[in-house]
């Protein structure tokens, strides 16, 4: 849990239901859940409660619609999808963070939404926002950072900017003549020490996934 000055806000989406110990921690141990409709029923399921339901509740039964009615956000327009309709709901109550569990697995098409959705997300909320999986964790950055690794971790690099380069220290595999013109170009690479620099050639959303170590 965090102190009074912090709130750590879990989304959990209609995915597959976290198993690793990273999501499940991270579900147990936030300050506030918010479900994407059916999800709720999953987090009950094992063990745990939302504190906002949120979605246009097509795939919510009608006993936990009435049995949490008093934090249902029913939210019926189509030009979003649930997961960034809760994202949207966790916003005005000032989080410290947000992390997303639970937004892949199932349908590709859903999960490659999701995903690609962190780079929105990240960009409009004040707070740092990650999207923990079964196998490790997305974040977002915009411009050169240098982020923290364990060595021999497995590290992708993820961006939709053909005109972009990205000059890597503290990676196994060399990525500056990587031209990001497709998704699989700069994945699989592996971090060398406790951490790795990115320096991007101009701003620009770039995904990287963190491989459980």
């Amino acid at each position: 849990m965090g102190t009074l000055s912090e709130k750590h806000i879990v989304i959990l989406a209609a995915g597959d239901f976290p198993r690793a110990e990273a999501p499940l921690r991270a579900l147990r141990e936030a300050d506030l859940r918010i479900c994407c409709d059916s999800a709720a029923e999953a987090l009950v399921a094992h063990g745990l409660e939302p504190d906002r339901i949120v979605g246009d509740l097509d795939s919510l039964s009608p006993a936990f619609r009435k049995r949490f009615a008093d934090r249902i956000t029913h939210i019926s327009e189509q030009d979003d999808n649930d997961l960034t309709k809760a994202f949207h709901l966790s916003l005005p109550l000032s989080p410290s963070r947000i992390t997303i569990v639970g937004a892949t697995g199932r349908r590709e098409d859903h999960t490659l939404g999701n995903i690609s959705l962190l780079l929105d997300y990240a960009r409009e909320a004040a707070c740092p926002v990650t999207m923990l999986t079964d196998y490790g964790r997305f974040e977002a950055i915009f411009d050169t950072a240098t982020l923290p690794s364990v060595p021999g971790q497995q590290i992708s690099i993820f961006a939709f900017d053909n005109i972009l380069t990205i000059e890597s220290a503290g990676l196994k595999y060399p990525t500056g003549q990587v031209r990001f013109d497709t998704l699989w170009k700069a994945t699989l690479n592996e971090a060398l020490s406790a951490s790795f620099t990115l320096t991007l050639s101009h701003p620009s959303g770039v995904l990287l996934f963190f491989a459980d170590a």
